[in-house]
């Protein structure tokens, strides 16, 4: 079972932000990074099969599969770590999630589904959203 991880998703108001973004980078440098400050020392179960969830606006939303973790340090000599992205944002069952700082491990097992699975399949992401800040997802 792969261990994934989730983190805030801080100035997106919406997936399609989050997309715009990710083309943007994709344009400028080929490939789809998200630099943080902690290197997940459990890299090797997230590598691969894991993905980084996203909380936009207090809701999980999306996620996209981490490909590899790259760490580094920058020019001031603090240590880094760039996840390297698949560009393709899934969408997930919204489910609501409160504030937390950094990242965390996110197990399967809690995982919300994608949307085109389970109760959510077929559904317009706006209402499955809307429903789960109902607490009806």
């Amino acid at each position: 079972m792969a261990l994934n991880l989730i983190k805030l998703c801080v100035g997106a108001e919406s997936v399609e932000d989050l997309q715009d973004w990710v083309d943007r980078r994709m344009r400028m440098h080929g490939e789809q990074v998200h630099t943080t400050r902690m290197v997940p020392k459990r890299g090797d179960e997230i590598i691969g099969e894991g993905s980084l969830y996203w909380v936009i606006k207090g809701t999980i939303l999306c996620r996209q599969r981490i490909l590899g973790i790259r760490p580094f340090t920058d020019s001031e000599g603090i240590g880094r770590c760039d996840l390297i992205l698949e560009p393709l944002i899934v969408r997930v069952q919204p489910r609501r999630r409160g504030p937390f700082q950094g990242w965390r491990y996110f197990d399967a097992k809690d995982a919300p589904p994608d949307l085109d699975a389970g109760p959510t399949k077929g559904m317009p992401p706006e209402l499955a959203k809307e429903l789960a800040d109902l607490g009806l997802l």
